[in-house]
């Protein structure tokens, strides 16, 4: 156990886990309240959901942060469904784990685009289920999309993990042989 405990995945495990517990803690008192990120992010991901629903030839409506086909409920785009605690796991991923810092950030901001066009790509789904398939809009948007999310996370970080900062220095690493973050 004391060796595991000096290991590099428990030290990156520590990292991950202080870096999203700052994140949430900065959220959850000074972001969330005050509300300058979650409601225009919010409002922006019902706004580009409702075009690509009228793209794709539905009649839709759009109030703020609820976005919908005509004739369904509509979907609200709540503070913790615009995907900034995603984009908080993520970070804490990327940031913990070793690597160059100018590749790190480039591939943050990357990912957090990946993961801000996913999101739009469920509320899109969910609208269409909401309007299509009513019975599976509770399952879909509890677990269905939810997952999908994460899967999108992880395979991000799999990929900074595997390809991070070989672009600019054209060598592969290995996690043990990291510098330090």
């Amino acid at each position: 156990m004391k060796s595991f405990l000096k290991s590099d995945i428990a030290i990156f495990l520590f990292k991950v886990f202080c870096i999203y517990l700052v994140w949430y803690i900065v959220y959850e008192l000074w972001v969330l309240p005050n509300g300058y990120i979650d409601v225009p992010l919010s409002k922006n991901i019902a706004s580009v959901s409702a075009g690509i629903l009228t793209f794709l030839g539905e009649e839709v409506f759009l109030y703020g942060r609820v976005v919908g086909i005509t004739g369904a409920p509509g979907v609200e785009i709540v503070d913790g469904c615009n995907g900034i605690a995603a984009i908080g796991l993520f970070l804490g991923f990327i940031f913990a784990y070793p690597g160059a810092w100018m590749p790190r950030v480039y591939f943050s901001i990357f990912g957090i685009a990946i993961i801000y066009l996913v999101n739009v790509a469920r509320i899109v789904s969910l609208c269409f289920i909401q309007e299509y398939w009513p019975q599976g809009f509770e399952f879909t948007h509890d677990y269905s999309t939810t997952a999908i999310f994460y899967i999108v996370i992880f395979i991000l970080w799999m990929v900074w993990a595997n390809f991070g900062d070989t672009v600019n220095s054209g060598k592969k690493r290995s996690p043990v042989t990291s510098a330090p973050a």
